[in-house]
Formats: structure tokens, C-alpha cells, sequence
């Protein structure tokens, strides 16, 4: 019996021992679960702080955008505004032109209109000059031919 107690002695120890490792072995498994636990919520807040980032990122990105298109179309229409106003000038310049050129021809037009009535003006007042020449010698024909009268009666009057 005493043989069977050391036995079963020897059986307990070895069991205690086996069962402290264990509990040690379950001990660090409990402990290197919790650590994981840490870790995995750690890492767990620390993906959701990136998501919130990447979203905060996003809602920045789509602003700017939003931001960006609202001004491409502002410039896009400055830009019609700009090309009207261009067309419009260039019509205005070429009007310009033309006005200018119509300008030069009535210029020339009428400095040709001012030759002419130079020389119609000189014209005329050589006629004029010739009328009034004309017109004299005829003043002194007529005084000759009264004189001739007047001879003519006189030497009639004095046979």
C-alpha cells in the first residue's frame, strides 16, 4: 500500500507539475491573447483614423473640384465674353477701314472737284476778262458810232 501511495504521490506531483505548466502555458497564451486584443484595437483605431483622413481627404479633393470646375466655367464663359468682344473690335477696326478708305476717295474726290473748279475759275475769269475787253471795244464802238451821228449831223447841218 505504502508502495501504491508513493506511486500515486509521484502521479500527483508529476500531475501538479504538468498542470502548473499548463496554467503557466495558459497564463502567457491569456496574457499574449490580451496583448493581441491591445494590438488589434490599436491597430483597428488606428485604420479608422486613416479612413476618417482618407474621407476628410476626399471631402477636400471634392471641394477643391468643385471649386475648380465653378472657375473653369467662369473662365470658359469670360473667355465667350472675350472672343464676342474680339469679333466686335475687329468688325468695328475693319469698318474703320473702310470709313478711312471711303474717306481718302471723297478726299481725293473732291480735291479732283477743287482742281476742276480752279481751272473753271480761271477759265471764267479769262472769259469774264474777254467779255469785259469785248465789252469795252463795243462801249467804244458804240462812242464811235454816236460821234459819227453827231459828225454826220453836224456836217449836215453846217452844208
Amino acid at each position: 500500500l505504502k508502495e501504491e501511495n508513493a506511486v500515486l504521490r509521484s502521479k500527483i506531483n508529476k500531475l501538479q507539475i504538468l498542470s502548473e505548466t499548463q496554467a503557466d502555458k495558459m497564463r502567457k497564451l491569456e496574457k499574449k491573447l490580451e496583448e493581441n486584443k491591445i494590438k488589434e484595437e490599436k491597430e483597428a483605431q488606428d485604420l479608422e483614423a486613416m479612413v476618417q483622413h482618407v474621407e476628410q481627404n476626399l471631402q477636400l479633393m471634392t471641394k477643391r473640384a468643385v471649386k475648380a470646375e465653378n472657375s473653369a466655367a467662369k473662365l470658359r464663359q469670360e473667355n465667350a465674353l472675350l472672343q464676342a468682344e474680339l469679333r466686335n473690335s475687329r468688325l468695328e477696326n475693319e469698318a474703320l477701314r473702310a470709313a478711312q478708305a471711303g474717306l481718302a476717295a471723297a478726299k481725293q474726290n473732291a480735291e479732283v472737284a477743287l482742281q476742276h473748279l480752279l481751272q473753271v475759275t480761271t477759265s471764267s475769269r479769262a472769259s469774264i476778262r474777254q467779255l469785259l475787253s469785248g465789252a469795252e471795244s463795243l462801249q467804244l464802238v458804240a462812242d464811235l458810232l454816236k460821234s459819227i451821228d453827231r459828225i454826220s449831223e453836224v456836217s449836215e447841218d453846217g452844208q
